[in-house]
């Protein structure tokens, strides 16, 4: 059995089953996605959903659902999958699966009567086009196949409904049919690897639910165009591809594509093949450019996650090479641009936020932990110098340099740190002045560019450099230490005393302005009264604020966003804080605390993290279903554990 494997007893268990999504992308933005039945219960889940740059910003569902019927001696039997109302399923295809495996790309395999036929999924790389596979594994009679596409047309922040400009043709393409359900788009292709026959025959399936958007207080019913349906033989043994993308593809060359896309994917067989699979899914190829999503399957790409997330989505899966694509042909530039002031240059969103700068020059040095302080110097050297110079000049929009050492942000009308959900525009959560994991970065970033500056010979500008983290360093323990944790913001007289996992950032930081005993201390209480198996709550159980469920509608959701849930996000800083408090020592509850991110491979949307976690049992996953600041954390934790294991050999 595979390290991703479900059995007939969980997925025809429908109260399970549709809890459990899968996600497969192109790594050009291009995703496929459902819960593992086929039945979506997402506005955002789809057979082919792709962005459309020239309509929006926005993915946009082409096709929806494509259902299978298997037909033996005039019986139909369909293997489909819908939520309609009053909590009515139809046609309840789930109670033929026998198995839902994915190590290496998804595959169900369905069992109907003497029929077994399995189903596989993949996307094309790079290329806008689903690939599904059926095989016929066994049948003693004569056996059809029907395919009804439910097409959508839409953006995935919207639903259709029955409306009179909705295009029903379906013109003939080799082995298929394309159609353009509104002139604003562009065709979908549907073709199979061998000769089908269509049926013509419009239909609207009104109604149908997304349970998850019904959760989340959203519209939740939609109507979904069905032209027609396809039909062809099959026998003992054989093989049929369909392919859905935006131009038309030789037929022929399906099998070809097949087997050369399965030699590219990754073979899950533990956390971490999972994980490194996941990372590389967030790729988003644009022509020449390259950036890093912040998640699936309605982030975009943004600079505080990308920098945060990039070195152990690239370096550490050993895919120098998306780092060299991501960075050095894209982000280095983009940096540049913001530093003059050329805003039109920059696709990567959210660039003045004021620690997307601090998180760019922590990249870098990761980087130069992965290859060597020489080789960071001489790439990127001069911009990490420049980035300081940029922030002590006072030219940075948002984060202002005081005489004390310490960097000043502004978030009372609009966010200014990651904590940045918003009410009526102005932030819920206003940490601004003095923040503590801003000032913490700061003083890492000098620390780290005057290394750099003296590996390039510069020994006056790093001086300079090493003066300025001094006085951050004083001014940051002056202003933060209280005895015995770090405050979480400070502005004018008020301390913000909360106990946040901010902290933590000032104690795992390869540079740290607090001494051994302070570390211990922060360490210590994130231990005691944030820390659950997915991760360090956003703020503590003690508070009048604690939140830990992320439910409701949007409303609460946003309040409780950061007053309670996990953002395993903060789990990679957590644990270099702890092993530079406790070295080897802590090695054992660095493994057990992997443990608690094993069991989420198998759960909600499978081999990736989710966003977020509730801070209280059962820790249930919610928000974005794959997101990259949690599967870069915990591929590092998992690093940092085979390091500290491979050590205690030596």
């Amino acid at each position: 059995m595979s390290y991703l494997n479900f059995d007939k007893s969980l997925l025809i268990n429908l109260e399970r089953s549709l809890s459990k999504e899968m996600i497969r992308t192109n790594r050009a933005g291009v995703y496929n996605s459902s819960t593992l039945v086929d039945c979506n219960t997402r506005k955002y889940h789809g057979q082919l959903v792709l962005p459309l740059p020239e309509l929006s910003d926005d993915n946009y569902v082409l096709l929806s659902s494509l259902d299978e019927t298997v037909i033996q001696h005039g019986a139909e039997f369909n293997l489909g999958l819908h939520k309609y109302g009053e909590n009515r399923f139809s046609p309840n295809g789930h109670k033929y699966i026998r198995e839902f495996d994915c190590e290496v790309i998804s595959r169900t395999t369905y069992r109907v009567g003497g029929v077994i036929l399995t189903k596989e999924r993949m996307l094309v790389s790079f290329e806008p086009r689903v690939l599904i596979r059926y095989t016929l594994v066994e049948a003693h009679s004569p056996t059809t196949l029907r395919f009804r596409p439910f097409l959508a047309f839409r953006s995935v922040n919207k639903l259709t409904h029955e409306n009179p400009r909705a295009n029903s043709n379906m013109d003939e393409v080799q082995c298929g049919r394309v159609n353009r359900m509104y002139p604003e788009f562009p065709q979908l292709f549907m073709q199979f690897s061998k000769q089908v026959t269509y049926t013509h025959e419009p239909h609207w399936y009104k109604d149908i639910e997304y349970q998850k958007e019904q959760e989340r207080g959203y519209e939740f019913k939609e109507d979904l165009l069905v032209p027609g349906w396809f039909e062809l033989p099959m026998k003992k043994g054989e093989s049929v591809i369909f392919a859905a993308g935006i131009t038309e593809v030789n037929p022929r060359t399906l099998k070809q594509t097949w087997d050369k896309e399965l030699l590219r994917r990754i073979t899950r067989t533990d956390m971490f093949a999972c994980l490194k699979n996941s990372a590389a899914q967030f790729y988003k190829r644009e022509g020449d450019k390259c950036h890093l999503l912040a998640g699936y399957p309605w982030f975009k790409a943004t600079a505080r996650e990308q920098f945060f997330s990039l070195p152990s989505c690239t370096l550490q899966i050993d895919r120098p090479e998306y780092w060299e694509a991501i960075m050095d042909k894209t982000a280095v530039d983009e940096v540049r641009a913001f530093l003059e002031g050329e805003y039109d240059k920059i696709r990567l969103a959210d660039m003045d936020e004021p620690d997307v700068l601090l998180w760019f020059i922590r990249a870098i040095q990761q980087y130069a932990t992965y290859s060597s302080m020489k080789e960071a110097a001489e790439k990127y050297g001069q911009l990490c110098a420049d980035v300081i110079e940029f922030i002590r000049k006072q030219k940075h929009p948002r984060m202002f340099l005081h005489s004390n050492g310490l960097v000043w942000v502004d978030g009372t009308e609009r966010p200014a740190t990651w904590m940045n959900a918003v009410e009526n525009g102005r932030p819920i959560t206003p940490r601004t002045g003095y923040v503590v994991e801003i000032n913490a970065l700061w003083y890492n970033a000098l620390c780290f560019t005057a290394d750099v500056l003296r590996q390039l010979g510069q020994e006056h500008r790093a001086d300079l450099m090493s003066y300025q983290a001094e006085l951050c360093k004083s001014a940051f323990v002056d202003t933060f230490w209280n005895g015995v944790y770090l405050y979480d913001y400070v502005v004018d007289a008020y301390q913000n005393r909360e106990v946040r996992p901010n902290q933590i950032w000032a104690a795992g930081l390869p540079y740290s302005p607090l001494d051994r005993k302070q570390q211990k201390a922060v360490v210590d209480i994130c231990t005691k009264e944030l820390l659950t198996p997915r991760g360090l709550r956003t703020i503590s159980p003690k508070s009048g604020d604690y939140r830990p469920v992320y439910i409701g509608g949007q409303h609460e959701r946003d309040h409780n966003f950061h007053n309670g849930p996990v953002w395993p996000c903060t789990i990679a800083a957590y644990a270099r804080a702890y092993t530079n408090v406790y070295r080897h020592s802590g090695l054992g509850f660095m493994q057990r605390l992997l443990v608690g991110y094993e069991v989420e491979m198998s759960e909600l949307c499978i081999g990736t993290l989710n966003e977020i976690y509730d801070g209280n049992p059962p820790y249930k996953g919610h928000g974005g279903m794959s997101y990259a600041p949690s599967v870069a954390a915990v591929i590092s934790v998992i690093k940092t554990v085979e390091q500290m294991t491979k050590e205690d050999k030596e």
